[in-house]
C-alpha cells in the first residue's frame, strides 16, 4: 500500500514537472501573439547584395515597418549562393518573428537549379506579397550598334561562342532569362555569373560583357544618363516606368515572359498571431500614396496580399519554373 501510494506521488510528481516545462516553452510564444512583440529590432534577410533590386524595394517599406512595429527593421544584406545563403540563415533562426526573409525569383528558380539547403515551402511560412513587376530590362551599352533584341540575336548568330551575357549568378532570374533567349534562338552565348546585379551592371559599362539583366531601379539611373540602352523587359506588359521600352513579345519573341516580385516570408514555426500582424501591417503600407509612387519609379506594383495568398503564390511558382527548368534541361544539383 505504501509503495502504491509512493508511486502515485512520483507520477503526480513527473505531470506537474511535464505541465510546468510546457507552459515555461509555452510562455514566450504565448506572450509574443498577445502583444509584447517585437521587443527588440527586427532582422529583415536581404540575401543579395545592396543596391539589387530585392535590396532596393525593401527599403522602401523599412521606415515606415519600423514606425508600425514599434521597433527598428534593420536589413542584413547576406548574399551568396544566388540567395541561398541568406535564406539558410532565415530558415535556422527563431522563430519569433525577429528574423523576417525578403523573396524574389530566385527562391522559387534556385529549387530547379541548385539545391538548396532547406525546403522553400516546409520551412518558411508567407507573410506577403508585397509587390510583383517586370524581372529584367535586356540592356546593352549604348556605343554597341544594337538597338533590338533581334539585333543582338543576329550578332550572337553570326559569332558563336563569343558574346559574353552577365547575370547575377546561377539560379538568378537572369540566368533564366539567358536560357529562355538561348532555348528559343539556338544562340549560343557564354553566360558569365557575377555576385549580384550592381557587378554586372559594371561589366557591360566597362564593356567586359555584350548583354546584361538588370531591373528596373538598378539600370534607370544609367539610362537616364544615356550610357546603356534598354532593349526589352521580359514581363508580359510593359512596365510604366519604361513605357517606350517593348516587351520581350513585342520584339519578336511570343510566349517570353517573366516577372519579378518582392515577398516577405517567416521561419515556419513563427506564431499565427505574430505572421498575420506582419502580413496586415504590410497591407496597409502598401496601400500608402508615397509608396505606391516610389514602387511605380520602380515599375513595381504593390500588391499586400495574406499569409495564405503568399504561400499559394510561391507553391505556383515554385511548380511553374520547375516545369519550365525541366523542359529547358535542368536538373537539382
Amino acid at each position: 500500500m505504501l509503495n502504491s501510494t509512493r508511486g502515485k506521488a512520483v507520477l503526480n510528481l513527473s505531470s506537474a514537472v511535464r505541465t510546468l516545462l510546457v507552459l515555461a516553452f509555452s510562455v514566450p510564444a504565448l506572450a509574443a501573439a498577445q502583444g509584447s512583440y517585437p521587443d527588440k529590432p527586427i532582422r529583415l534577410m536581404v540575401p543579395f547584395p545592396a543596391g539589387g533590386l530585392s535590396d532596393v524595394t525593401a527599403r522602401v517599406v523599412l521606415q515606415k515597418l519600423s514606425e508600425h512595429m514599434g521597433q527598428p527593421v534593420v536589413i542584413d544584406n547576406r548574399a551568396g549562393a544566388s540567395g541561398n545563403i541568406g535564406a539558410d540563415i532565415a530558415a535556422k533562426a527563431t522563430p519569433d518573428g525577429h528574423t523576417l526573409l525578403i523573396n524574389a525569383i530566385n527562391f522559387v528558380i534556385n529549387p530547379s537549379v541548385i539545391k538548396p539547403p532547406f525546403d522553400p515551402v516546409k520551412d518558411f511560412a508567407g507573410v506577403s506579397l508585397i509587390a510583383n513587376g517586370p524581372a529584367q530590362v535586356v540592356t546593352v551599352s549604348s556605343t554597341t550598334p544594337w538597338k533590338s533584341v533581334k539585333d543582338v540575336i543576329a550578332a550572337a548568330k553570326a559569332q558563336p561562342g563569343k558574346l559574353n551575357f552577365g547575370t547575377s549568378g546561377l539560379g538568378s532570374s537572369a540566368h533564366l532569362t539567358t536560357e529562355l533567349l538561348k532555348s528559343m534562338t539556338g544562340i549560343d552565348v557564354v553566360q558569365v555569373p557575377f555576385k549580384g546585379a550592381a557587378l554586372s551592371l559594371s561589366s557591360v559599362l566597362t564593356g567586359d560583357v555584350a548583354v546584361v539583366f538588370p531591373s528596373v531601379p538598378v539600370v534607370m539611373p544609367h539610362l537616364k544618363t544615356g550610357r546603356l540602352r534598354a532593349l526589352a523587359v521580359t514581363s508580359g506588359k510593359r512596365t510604366p516606368a519604361l513605357p517606350d521600352v517593348p516587351t520581350m513579345t513585342e520584339a519578336g519573341l511570343p510566349g517570353f515572359d517573366i516577372d519579378n516580385f518582392l515577398g516577405l516570408l517567416a521561419p515556419v514555426r513563427t506564431p499565427r498571431p505574430i505572421v498575420k500582424r506582419l502580413s496586415s501591417e504590410i497591407a496597409d503600407i502598401v496601400k500608402q500614396p508615397d509608396i505606391v509612387e516610389r514602387y511605380a519609379a520602380f515599375g513595381m506594383q504593390p500588391v499586400g496580399s495574406t499569409p495564405e495568398e503568399m504561400d499559394r503564390f510561391t507553391r505556383d511558382q515554385l511548380q511553374k519554373w520547375s516545369q519550365v527548368l525541366r523542359r529547358a534541361g535542368y536538373t537539382p544539383k
